[in-house]
């Protein structure tokens, strides 16, 4: 069954498009990059130098991002975390192919909630990020609903291609479908819409051999690099290892995640489905089933990390839209109550969120802090006692109206605000739950520190030596990826490099013929550690007490002018 499209979708769908390129691109290389992004981004670097190195099981980035770096000649934090912006940016289009399952206006909303999602903002703005994972495989199953089943084999391939996070979404999905056919067993509930059937799967050694092709020759670079196949084969044990480590995102970070980053979608979403189930619509039956077993394998896995949420968060915006175009028709005799309902929605949500804001700066044994307690409850009882005598002296359907345009406009601008902070685009200082841990602080700062007294001292700020004593971390082999680096246990006493980095303790040897500097390096937000109060100013002002390590940079003395 095809739905009619209706005037400007296409317009639409590129302004979503340039929105979520918008977010994904804006200040790219601003933020250092993690470990856990540096080390795949150097296997790039250096692939795009010609050098054999072991490959991480993430191949489909490492090899698009080499052709990046060798294009440019050279690797940058922008370039780095380029591809992963842009096939975030294309996720916008994934539901024009379905339009034969879900109906213009919801699609086009399902668009702008994808490219404004500040789970999936973030993910596309991290190297190596899950969001291969679940873009390639999206446009796969996509290709394989418009029949078009060449085009779902390739896309299938860079999806097995994609790294560890394809078995997790692979494995949300098997047991979605085995449960959700004990769901499609009773006939149609009466009223409820006709879905289309799945296409029908057939065997076919075509498809088979396109896909093997599609894996063999972007698994190896067009065989310029035989070592991806392998790197793709070591995402499965990579998974596996994911349930026997361990993580400092606890599940209630992960609910906590869900209430501050996507309040409107979540919403929506828990009212699509209690409206779904009562009415038996199988759409919304499979899509809540996706996303609560998505939200519990990410609860259960040990080694849980917050991108692994971003698999639940498709289900979770595709039932919000389904929802929210019910919401579109408003008639105009109705206008100006609906927008009257929506004003003193605004103004009461408002009220609620300085009262909350304001619990902030009080002790919790204070009298100030009851009171604006107590005037965070009395607001949101305001705001359901007003909805509820609009619904008994209007309609139910303006206070309806009314009541959800007025909670996406307030509940929209922290959804808003959260997606400009998981971008970054609010700095360092204001630590979200989806930013990676143990980000560099310092990176450029030694960086560009290096580079000075590498040119003063020798003439060329790329050509001074660099050996890093027991210190492992890729973050800083990329930091420094213009000079000559060696990473070593333990220093020859009968060498003299041009500079020397120790974790923050003296070293006599190093004291005689070195200047140190101490940086700040990898630092993280102490979420474990947080009591309520800090948890309340980390909600309304994004502060959160950090730790972190130091780390000491020699350099050795006769670059300096007074040394020589």
């Amino acid at each position: 069954m095809m739905y009619r499209h209706f005037k400007y979708e296409t317009l639409l769908y590129l302004l979503a498009f340039l929105v979520a390129l918008g977010l994904r691109l804006t200040q790219l290389g601003v933020m250092p990059l993690t470990d856990a992004e540096a080390a795949p981004a150097l296997q790039a670097l250096r692939l795009s130098q010609s050098v054999d190195t072991a490959l991480n099981p993430h191949p489909f980035y490492i090899l698009s991002t080499s052709i990046l770096f060798l294009l440019y000649g050279g690797g940058t934090d922008f370039l780095a975390r380029l591809m992963p912006a842009l096939m975030g940016s294309l996720l916008v289009f994934a539901p024009l192919l379905f339009d034969n399952r879900i109906k213009p206006r919801p699609g086009l909303i399902l668009a702008f909630l994808l490219a404004f999602d500040p789970g999936l903002v973030a993910i596309s703005r991290q190297a190596a990020s899950p969001i291969f994972a679940i873009g390639l495989s999206i446009f796969a199953v996509g290709f394989f609903n418009k029949d078009r089943r060449t085009l779902a084999a390739v896309f299938a391939a860079l999806a097995f291609l994609s790294g560890p996070a394809i078995w997790l979404g692979l494995l949300g999905i098997g047991i979605t479908w085995a449960i959700y056919q004990l769901f499609n067993r009773p006939a149609r509930s009466e009223g409820e819409e006709v879905t289309p059937s799945a296409p029908k799967f057939s065997f076919n050694s075509s498809l088979l051999i396109v896909f093997i092709i599609a894996f063999i020759i972007a698994g190896t670079l067009f065989f310029t690099v035989p070592d991806g196949i392998g790197a793709a084969f070591a995402s499965i044990p990579a998974f596996f290892e994911t349930w026997v480590q361990t993580s400092d995102i606890s599940p209630g970070m992960m609910m906590l995640s869900l209430l501050i980053y996507q309040p409107f979608t979540l919403l929506l979403a828990i009212i699509a489905i209690i409206r779904g189930s009562t009415k038996g619509v199988r759409r919304i039956i499979f899509l809540t089933i996706w996303m609560a077993v998505s939200l519990l394998l990410v609860i259960f896995l040990p080694a849980r990390q917050m991108s692994d949420l971003a698999w639940m968060l498709i289900p979770l915006s595709a039932l919000a839209s389904l929802e929210f175009a019910r919401h579109f028709n408003i008639f105009p005799d109705e206008r100006r109550e609906v927008i009257g309902v929506v004003l003193l929605t605004v103004f009461i949500w408002v009220f609620a969120w300085l009262g909350f804001a304001g619990m902030t700066w009080f002790p919790a044994d204070s009298r100030e802090y009851l009171l604006r307690f107590w005037m965070l409850i009395g607001a949101l009882v305001l705001l359901v006692v007003s909805l509820l005598l609009i619904a008994a002296g209007w309609s139910i359907r303006t206070a309806r109206l009314g009541g959800i345009w007025g909670l996406a406009v307030a509940l929209g601008v922290l959804g808003l605000g959260g997606a400009f902070g998981t971008a970054g685009l609010r700095g360092l200082n204001f630590p979200e739950l989806w930013w990676q841990p143990a980000i560099p602080l310092q990176a450029d700062l030694l960086g560009e520190t290096v580079d000075q007294v590498s040119e003063f001292g020798i003439g060329d700020d790329n050509s001074g030596r660099v050996v890093i004593v027991r210190l492992d971390s890729p973050a800083l082999e990329w930091t420094l990826r213009e000079h000559p680096v060696q990473v070593v246990d333990a220093l020859d006493p009968s060498t003299s490099p041009d500079f020397v980095i120790t974790p923050y303790e003296m070293d006599p040897a190093l004291v005689a013929a070195y200047r140190g500097q101490d940086f700040i390096w990898r630092q993280s937000p102490v979420w474990r550690g947080a009591v309520p109060s800090n948890w309340f100013r980390w909600v309304t002002l994004r502060e959160m007490p950090q730790g972190g390590e130091s780390i000491i940079l020699w350099a050795r003395d006769d670059l300096f002018l007074d040394g020589q």
